[in-house]
Formats: C-alpha cells, structure tokens, sequence
C-alpha cells in the first residue's frame, strides 16, 4: 500500500510539470495564428500577462504592495519580462527547434550568474557544463560554407538573438528567485506577470513607433477567443508548475521539465515550424547533456 501512495505521490506532480511543459512547448502555434489574425507576438505576450495580473490582483491584493515596497523584485520583473518577450517573438519569427535549443543554452548563464550573483564557487561540474553548452551552441549557430570572421558561430538572425537572450534571462530569473525565497510567493508571481506584461508592452511601443510593428487591431472574436484560451492556458500552466515543483526534488522537476525541449521540436516538425538536421541534432544533444548535468549536480535547481 506504501509503494502504491508513494508511486502516486510521484506520478501527480510529474504529470502536473509535463503540463507545464506542454504549454510552452507547443505555445509557439498559436502566438502564430494570432499573428496570421494581425495581432503581433508581443502585443499578444501583454493581453496574456494582463490577464494574469487581473487574476493575481483579484485573489492577492496585497501582492501588489509587497511588490511596490520590494525594489529588487523589479529585478524578477525585467528578468521574466525579457525571457517572456524573447522567447514568444523569437518562435513566431524562427525555426521553433532551433530557438528553443539556443534558449536551453540557460545552464550555462545559470553558472556564470550563480557565481556573480549567489557567490557560489565554479566546480568542475560547472565547468563541464559551460563546456558542453559552449561546444553544443558552437554546432547549432556554426555557419556553413562561410571563411574568415563569417564563419565564426555566432548569432546572426534576430530569431538566434532573441533565443540567446531569453536563455540568459530565465536564467537570471531563476537565480533571482533562488535568492529572494525568503519573499512572498505571491509577489514574486505577480512580479514575473507584471514583467510579462512591461516588458513586452514597451518594446512592442518601440517598434510600432519606428513603423517595424502594427498596433493590436480591432477587436475581433478570432483572435480575441484565441488571447483569452492562451492566458487561461498559461495560468493553468503556471499552477501546475507550482504544485509540481512545490512536491518534488528540484533536480526532478529539472529533468522532467526539459521535456519542452520534445514537446516543441515534435509539435515543430509535425506542423511545419521547423526542421531538423544532423548540425541541429549534434548540437542539441550537448546542449541537452549540459541541462541533465546541471540537474544531476542539483546546482541550477529552480
């Protein structure tokens, strides 16, 4: 009978993190068909975070309080605000399968920034981690049939930037969070929301300043139905991720998350937004080796 409640202690939570994961992993089809509908990625990413914002406030007042009087939460807020932006845009933009590896470089931002900002020593492990994601980034971005300063492998279109930075910036959102434990949950959460929401808001003003975006049109039940089952999705993802990781070892919910990583290269391929190669696939396997290492030595734990 042990066995059976132990088993099932285990299975819920998993199961609740694989949800998680599914979420974002397959989120890249339908921020596309609302951009087909004329709604930009990032105006998109703020009508979600509004949303969740709305719901936070309506449950916890009193986050926002502890968010205003808390400066260095702010920090969590342009931290998940960058991360969500980036990555939303960039899978809109690019091939799904690549971004999401260059975004999976995060072990290695995660040890570098672990060390600046939580003072944790750089161990062999560590090492071997940036090395691996370092090597597995250096396959994914190595360009073909290029010579001189050309051929070195780095980001070259705004898809790879995007992922790159969304990698560093989740991140620093997570070694933040590690360091602000001691806050109250439900402001941080409603700091990461709030950034959501900022940070996406205020680049998506930039470029339709300078003419390189659209405003949200007008409202339409298409993509209006399509915001609101996104933002109820995102939240449902958000508290499974909450229940999961809240009831199993870290270094678990690591490696079952990194099952977005196979949820959005399956979902890519199937429909048509992305591709994969041998380059992509060698590349991806070390950046995959570097995220188990890090959940095997317990230290990007989040």
């Amino acid at each position: 009978m042990s066995s059976v409640s132990t088993r099932a202690s285990f299975t819920a939570p998993a199961l609740a993190l694989v949800i998680n994961a599914f979420v974002w992993g397959t989120s890249w089809w339908p921020f596309r068909q609302l951009e087909a509908r004329g709604l930009h990625p990032l105006w998109a990413t703020v009508l979600i975070y509004a949303v969740a914002v709305l719901v936070i406030l309506a449950l916890r007042p009193r986050a926002l309080g502890q968010l205003l009087r808390t400066p260095v939460l702010w920090i969590l807020v342009l931290a998940s605000g960058t991360t969500n932006a980036a990555f939303n845009w960039a899978v809109t933009l690019g091939d799904v399968v690549r971004v999401v590896l260059l975004f999976y470089l995060m072990p290695l931002w995660a040890v570098l920034l672990a060390r600046l900002v939580l003072r944790e020593p750089l161990t062999h492990h560590a090492a071997a981690r940036v090395l691996l994601a370092l090597a597995g980034a250096a396959v994914v971005l190595w360009p073909a049939g290029r010579s001189g300063w050309e051929a070195l492998p780095l980001p070259r279109t705004l898809p790879d930037w995007l992922g790159v930075l969304g990698g560093f910036c989740f991140a620093l959102n997570n070694v933040m969070l590690r360091r602000e434990a001691h806050r109250p949950e439900e402001a941080r959460a409603l700091a990461m929301f709030v950034g959501g929401m900022a940070v996406a808001g205020t680049l998506a003003l930039v470029l339709v300043g300078n003419g390189m975006a659209s405003p949200p049109p007008a409202p339409a039940p298409g993509w209006v139905a399509g915001v609101a089952a996104m933002a109820l999705l995102f939240l449902a993802g958000n508290l499974a991720l909450q229940y999961g990781a809240a009831r199993l070892p870290a270094n678990v919910t690591s490696v079952v998350m990194l099952t977005e990583i196979l949820f959005a290269s399956i979902s890519a391929l199937a429909l048509g937004g992305g591709h994969l190669d041998g380059q992509l696939l060698g590349g991806g396997a070390l950046i995959l080796a570097a995220a188990l290492l890090s959940t095997l030595s317990g230290a990007d734990a989040h």
